[in-house]
Parts: structure tokens; C-alpha cells; sequence
């Protein structure tokens, strides 16, 4: 019979996880997860766990979600997957069409890819041949913000600023301009969200009125930086970027791989600043957590640029093997149904206030330098001096430590650094988020020890 040891065994000796120093695992066995069902997740050895971080982010109603499961039970006997160059298939027609109905105005059209990292290389490369066609071949910069994070292909990696993904690889990666970012962190005791993302976007149009001519597009992560370390910023920055790269005549790219579908407040994060981007990026939560798939949303006029005779060599000639996958995109229907037949967004309000509620005492931890939210969204960031914010120095893991109690008391936490962060799927109840508040709480307690 197969057990957590067992199974750990037979995976160092063959396997090669993400984002991970495998060394750590001589002390510290990976855990082999034997099914799922809601928000739990069950080891081998029958040990249970919260998933408070949606298995990266992308569980948006829980593991063996019944909908979900009878969609793709029901593809499953008619079509699993054709090549999508020359061939469709009602599944991802109809999710295109969903897309398109749903996401901001004037996205109306959809290009698939296979994951997050890929979708960010189609809306980096549509941008750039867009220029192309029209003959601004000058163009072929690319704006990013500080402390944000794309993905990790070349392309999609060097847009990000991240410097623990960036840095090694930075010989391979093209030249892009970085700006100062809007992240509230970092603003004036008693200076709100409003003012202080205001005042930085001064930077942003700075350095549009010097480059535009130059560049491609802007490429953000509207509202929260997921990756660099859970940092948050206020819609009003997005309205002006959106007034700033009309005016320049720059492209805006809203990476909504990590916020979309929910998770901010709104089905979209670009909707609480009321604009549309010229290319969109999901996936992650796209299809509920189920299978690979991204989609790039962009505009009728991007589009007509690459339309053209065959001869005139203006096509988009990007493609992936599994591109527009009919399971992938029936899992996405169900997933987006379960939004039109249910309130999400009004029921995660509700639940965001729960996460406020729940982790409320942590703002006076001696330890806590900030509790911040978005949404469905909660960080947490651990200090060595809360008054001077000194961070601890990073050799010393102290989110490993979290990580390490919680499991041990059957919460699935994973730190970034030492910022705790909950970003659970949207079934979570109130009792859960407790339980999840409470074992941090007490892992924090045992990490911030000298």
C-alpha cells in the first residue's frame, strides 16, 4: 500500500520541482496528495489539509468541483482535442464568446495559448508586430513596472522585475524600461492608497513623454504584484495609464493572469478603474483549476492589422501544440458558468470581510509591518522592527518556518519570503478562515522567535 513515505521516495529519485531547492527536501519530504475534494486536500497517510492558497492560485471553487467534473466527464466522449490551426470546436468558440462577453469593452477577440507565462509572450509579440504592420518599426521597447512579475519564460521574464527570477538569466533577456511602481507600501505615514498612487504615476508619464515613440507597450499586473511579494496599489493608477498610453500612442497590457475571475472584488481588476486594456492576459483561475489554458483578449483593431492577403506576410504565426484544448475550454465554461448562475463576486465580498475580520489582530503584531487586501487577497508581511520596517535578512527563512507549522497543523500556507498570504478558493467558510488566521498566527508566533 502506498504511503507518504513511499511515495516521496520514488519522487526525489525522479522528479524536478518548481521554485524549489530540492536539497531542502532531504529535511523536509515533499508531500504526496492523494485526492481533493473542496477545500481539502488528503495526503496518503490520511493527514488533511486547507488549501488557503488555491494550489497557486488557480482553485477558484474547490477541488473536485461537481460541475467541473461533469463537464469534462461529458467531453470526454465527444472530443478530447484537434489541432487548432484550420479546425475549432464548439467548446472554445463558445468560451471565446464568453470571454468577449465578459471581460472589459472592446476586447473582441481571443487568441489561446496553453498557461500564463505563454499568453504574456503572445500579447508581447502581438504588440510588437502590431507596430510592425503599420510600419512603426521603431517601436520595440517594452514599459514595466518595479517589483512585478509576468512569468518565466525569456520574453515573459524579462518584462518582470522580480530580481530572485530575473537575475540569473538577465545575459538572455531583451531591454526593457522599468519605472517606479505604485506599490502602497512604501507610501507616507497618513498618505492614503489614492494620493500615493497618484503621486507616483508622475514617474510613469515621465518616462512616456521620453520613450513613447519607442515603445511598444506597458505591460502591469493591475492591483496587486502577486508575485513580488503581494504588494497592492489603487485603481487610480490604471485610469491614468490608461489616459497616458492613448495619449502616446503606447499599447496597455493588464496581466489579469493572477487577478482575474474574482479575485480583486471584481470579475476583472481593470473594471474597478472603469478601463480596457488593448490586450488582456488570463488564465490561472480560467478554468477553475483544472487543466493548462490561457487566453489573450485583445482588440478589433489589433486585429485588423495582421488581416491581410496571405502574400503580404502579415500574419500571427505563434502557436502551441495544444492550443485551444476542448477540455481545457469546456472546464473554462463550467467554470465561468458557476459565475452566472451564482453570485460570486457579491458572495466574495462577503468572504473578503470574513479574511478582514480574521486576520484583524495582526496589524498590531509586534512583528507585522502591514496587513493589506484586495479582494479576495490578504498579505501579510513579517519585519524584524516594525517601526523602522527592517526586513528580517531573507537567509534566515522565517516564512519557511510558517510554511512548516502550518502544514503540521494541516493548513497549506506558502509563503513569498516573509509575506503570509491567504488566497483561498471562493467555497471557503467563515470557520475555515478562522482556522487559517489562527495557524498563522501561531506560526508567525514561532517564526519571529530569536
Amino acid at each position: 500500500m502506498s504511503s507518504n513515505q513511499s511515495i516521496s521516495n520514488r519522487d526525489i529519485s525522479v522528479l524536478w520541482h518548481p521554485c524549489t531547492q530540492m536539497k531542502d527536501h532531504e529535511t523536509f519530504p515533499v508531500i504526496p496528495i492523494k485526492k481533493g475534494q473542496g477545500i481539502w486536500l488528503e495526503d496518503f497517510d490520511g493527514n488533511r489539509y486547507i488549501d488557503a492558497i488555491s494550489s497557486w492560485w488557480v482553485n477558484l471553487f474547490g477541488h473536485g468541483n461537481p460541475e467541473i467534473n461533469a463537464a469534462l466527464k461529458d467531453q470526454l466522449d465527444t472530443l478530447e482535442h484537434v489541432i487548432f490551426a484550420g479546425f475549432t470546436h464548439e467548446p472554445a468558440v463558445k468560451l471565446a464568446e464568453k470571454l468577449v462577453e465578459v471581460t472589459p469593452q472592446g476586447l473582441n477577440r481571443c487568441f489561446y495559448a496553453d498557461n500564463g507565462s505563454s499568453a504574456v509572450e503572445v500579447a508581447l509579440k502581438m504588440s510588437f508586430h502590431y507596430w510592425r504592420n503599420l510600419g512603426q518599426t521603431q517601436k520595440t521597447k517594452f514599459i514595466t513596472l518595479e517589483n512585478s512579475y509576468h512569468g518565466e519564460t525569456l520574453g515573459a521574464l524579462a518584462v518582470g522585475n522580480v530580481p530572485l527570477y530575473k537575475e540569473t538569466y538577465a545575459p538572455l533577456l531583451m531591454d526593457v524600461i522599468t519605472v517606479p511602481g505604485p506599490d502602497c507600501y512604501h507610501r507616507e505615514p497618513g498618505e492614503s492608497w489614492t494620493d500615493y498612487s497618484t503621486r507616483r504615476f508622475m514617474l510613469m508619464e515621465q518616462i512616456l513623454q521620453q520613450h513613447a515613440n519607442t515603445v511598444c507597450a506597458v505591460i502591469i499586473e493591475p492591483l496587486v504584484q502577486c508575485a513580488g511579494n503581494m504588494r497592492m496599489y489603487d485603481p487610480v493608477y490604471l485610469k491614468l495609464l490608461r489616459v497616458a498610453c492613448d495619449k502616446h500612442n503606447v499599447h496597455l497590457i493588464a496581466d489579469e493572469i493572477a487577478v482575474g475571475f474574482g479575485r480583486t472584488g471584481t470579475l476583472f481588476a481593470c473594471e474597478q478603474a472603469a478601463i480596457s486594456p488593448d490586450f488582456m492576459c488570463l488564465s490561472k483561475g480560467l478554468t477553475g483549476g483544472y487543466l493548462p489554458l490561457s487566453a489573450v483578449l485583445t482588440t478589433d483593431q489589433v486585429y485588423r492589422a495582421f488581416y491581410a492577403d496571405y502574400q503580404s506576410l502579415n500574419a500571427f504565426l505563434h502557436s502551441h501544440s495544444y492550443t485551444g484544448n476542448a477540455l481545457a475550454c469546456r472546464a473554462g465554461l463550467a467554470t465561468l458558468d458557476i459565475f452566472q448562475y451564482r453570485n460570486i463576486i457579491e458572495e466574495n465580498r462577503c468572504l473578503a470581510d470574513s479574511m478582514t475580520k480574521a486576520a484583524a489582530r495582526f496589524s498590531e503584531h509586534p512583528h507585522v509591518a502591514e496587513v493589506r487586501q484586495t479582494g479576495m487577497i490578504l498579505a501579510i508581511e513579517l519585519v524584524k522592527n516594525k517601526h523602522t520596517r527592517e526586513a528580517y535578512p531573507w537567509q534566515e527563512r522565517r516564512g519557511l518556518k510558517v510554511y512548516q507549522y502550518a502544514l503540521s497543523k494541516g493548513v497549506l500556507l506558502r509563503p513569498l519570503g516573509n509575506v503570509i498570504y491567504f488566497m483561498p478558493p471562493y467555497i471557503v467558510t467563515e470557520e475555515e478562515l478562522l482556522l487559517i488566521a489562527e495557524v498563522a498566527w501561531q506560526g508567525i508566533q514561532l517564526a519571529v522567535k530569536d
